[in-house]
Parts: C-alpha cells; structure tokens; sequence
C-alpha cells in the first residue's frame, strides 16, 4: 500500500521506518523544514520504561489544588474558556482512582518495555548514533512522603517486569556519584538499570535519513489543512505548500501530529481526548566533569528528569495546560535552572542555559492512541504526552502490524482493535 504520514517527529518517522520495512511505499509530510522539529527537538531525552506512574493518580488531586497558586508548580493548570480543556481536565480526575492508575501503569509499562527492545533493534540495524547513554535510571525522593508513595507503583511494575529496584541514600550516591551534595537530605531512591537515555532529535533526524535512503519521501514545508472524506472513508489530505494547495492522496493514513492531532482529527467529527501539556527544558554545556553525572535522574518531587548528551546536559520537566501557545515562561524556566544547580553546583555553566518550550500531546490517562479509527483507511498513532520518545518505536511497530493486518507482539489496549 501507499501510505501517508502526517507528521515528522519521532514517532512519525519512525512509524515511516517500521511502515517501509514492512514493504510499504511511504511519505511523510510536516509543516517543519526537517524532521524532529517540534515536540521532539529538545525533551528530556531518557527512554524511561520505569518513569511509568501516569500524572492522573489517587494523590494528584490535592496536589494539584496546592499548585494553583504557585506559578513553577510542577503541573499548573491555568483554565480559559476551552472547552476541550475542561473536558480534558475532567477526564483527568476521572483517571485518578486506584484502579484507573494500575490499569494505565500496565499499559505504559508492557508498551514501554516492547519499545525499549524494538529501538534497540533499529539502533542495531542502523548504527544510528545519538549521543545514547545505556547506563539506567535513577528516581531520587528528598520527600519522604514522595519516596513512599513511589513504592506501591514500583511494586507493580517489578511484577510487570519492569526492573525498578528500591535503593537507600547510600546506594543511590554510589551508583551517581554526582548526587553527593543533597547525599543527606535524599529520603531514598529507585533505579532501572535497563532504561537508557538519548538525544530525541539527533534519533529522528538520522533515522529520517535512513528511512530515506530505503524509499520513504518526505515533504517537508507541507501544512496540512484537512481532508477528502467519503462517510467511512478518507480519500485525500489538503495540504499547503509554498503557497500552493495540494492533495495528497494514499491508500491509508496515520495521524501522528502530537497535539496537532486533535484539532485536525475535529474536522472529521472525531474526537481524541488530547490537550497540549506545555513542558521546558534546558541545555546546559557541562562544566567540571567529575561532578556532572552519568546516569540518567528523575526528580520526582518536582518532576525533572536529567539526560547527559555528550557535553551536554539536558533538564527538563514540569506541565502547563494553557492552550496552543509556545511562549516560555521565564518563572518556569528559572525553577528548573534553580532547582537543578542546588543538586550539582558545579556539574554545569548553569547561567549559560538554553531554553526551549514543547507542547506534549497529553491524554488524560497517558495512554497513547494506537490503531484504528472509525475511518477505514484512518489511523491513529498519537498522544503519547511525555514518553513519545520512549513509545516511539514500540508504537511505531505496532501500528505498523495493524496496517499490514497483523495482531502487535505486546499486550496493549490498542484503539479500535
């Protein structure tokens, strides 16, 4: 079949590269002038099965009734007239009973775990370099209160065989060493040895070459404005380019626009339970190496995860559901640099940060949707919120069994299936 690819972050191109090896005639379209522009161009960099805990849990209500009123809140919410935005909200504390969060934790753990292997491959297949780091996760607590109420949640994925293991102040500053300032105030900790961490966009964009080099077309400076539809059937994409309207028909379609994906997915009368959580990261160059770490961290309390890329570090984190726009917020921004350099003074040129704003295409649940829509020809491989990166390839060769007719090797609620 010839198939259509809207979008080209990372889990467009991949599904691009997973589609193609499966036989198909692929193009991607993006409005970007390369690929890995948008929500991909600077995250958090970790593929971080055990970063599994969905936001929407019994403890986040309160929690997020004491951020309201603190603007570098961890998640902040600011309401406006939106409806999608209340619905999402809605939906959310819909999602925060118990039973709601370990079903959603075995969802992201099985789909995690299937990706972690399947970029494995594709980095074996392809010798594909991204500054990746194989060298785990590590999750610290400085509250007590934070740390115990990661144990059940780590509990239930060891038993889905996610290998997050509990570890003290001591081990914790043994395995990265650069933890050694705040080695008193750490409540205690868990770490993954298996996870990884790497640069999104350096993966996307080789991968994006390689897929091009096997046959894959891309046409970037494309817009996608809307579609050709008969009542179950989608027969075309209007598109815009350099002035020019165009539309791009295929036997099939796969929507992977990230939070672009809902707005346009309205115009078919379908409707996917996507908002934009916006998140920043920094980039910082790294300045004495022995007190720069390794392992890849996740501050839980305040919802910070670190990669090292190179000579690079990257922090990112937090969530702000205000709508569409990128603006930074320079509060937000200067919370994580505050934060960041208290734990590892001297790690980094922490004056010299970059900063950089994406809007992750969050579900209520964090579940991503992967698989069909009432379309025929339509479908879905979408809203992956903060763990796109870490889903990519896991969800891009799913959708690419889908297509061809094939049941996906993982055990995932796949939509329309």
């Amino acid at each position: 079949m010839h198939i259509l690819v809207l979008g080209a972050g990372v889990v467009g191109v991949t599904t691009a590269w997973f589609l193609r090896k499966q036989g198909h005639e692929v193009t991607v379209v993006d409005r970007q002038s390369k690929a890995g522009l948008e929500t991909s161009y600077a995250n958090g960099g970790q593929i971080s099965v055990s970063h599994a805990e969905p936001w929407a849990n019994p403890s986040a209500p309160l929690k997020i009734l004491k951020w309201l009123t603190q603007p570098d809140a961890p998640l902040l919410f600011r309401p406006g007239l939106d409806p999608a935005q209340w619905r999402w909200a809605l939906s959310f504390l819909m999602q925060c009973t118990s039973a709601r969060a370990a079903h959603n934790i075995r969802q992201i753990v099985n789909l995690g775990l299937y990706s972690r292997a399947q970029l494995q491959a594709v980095r074996q297949d392809t010798g594909i370099e991204y500054d990746q780091l194989e060298k785990g996760i590590l999750h610290f607590y400085t509250n007590p209160k934070e740390f115990e109420g990661a144990l059940a949640p780590s509990r239930l994925m060891r038993d889905l065989g996610c290998d997050r293991q509990v570890v003290d102040a001591a081990r914790a500053v043994e395995l990265e060493p650069a933890l050694s300032p705040i080695r008193d105030r750490i409540a205690g900790a868990t770490y993954t040895a298996s996870d990884e961490s790497g640069d999104a966009r350096k993966f996307t964009q080789g991968l994006a070459r390689k897929a091009e080099e096997a046959g894959v077309t891309f046409l970037y400076g494309t817009e996608v404005l809307g579609f050709d539809r008969t009542r179950d059937r989608i027969l075309g994409v209007q598109t815009l380019r350099e002035g020019h309207y165009e539309m791009l028909r295929a036997d099939a379609y796969v929507l992977s626009l990230g939070s672009f994906s809902a707005l346009l997915a309205r115009k078919l009368g379908l409707f996917l339970n996507i908002y934009p959580a916006k998140g920043y990261s920094i980039t910082v160059p790294v300045k004495n190496e022995d007190a720069a770490f390794r392992v890849s961290l996740i501050d839980d309390e305040y919802k910070l995860v670190y990669s090292r890329l190179g000579d690079r570090i990257r922090v990112a984190g937090t969530a702000e559901l205000s709508g569409y726009s990128r603006t930074l917020n320079y509060t937000r921004c200067r919370a994580i640099v505050r934060r960041t350099a208290e734990i590892m003074p001297e790690a980094a040129y922490w004056d010299k940060a970059e900063f950089w704003s994406g809007l992750r295409p969050a579900t209520p649940s964090n579940v991503p949707y992967i698989g069909k829509s009432h379309f025929g020809n339509l479908y879905l491989n979408t809203g992956h919120g903060t763990l796109g990166w870490t889903h990519s390839c896991g969800s891009a060769a799913a959708i690419a069994d889908i297509i061809s007719g094939r049941r996906p090797q993982v055990d995932f609620s796949f939509t329309g299936l």
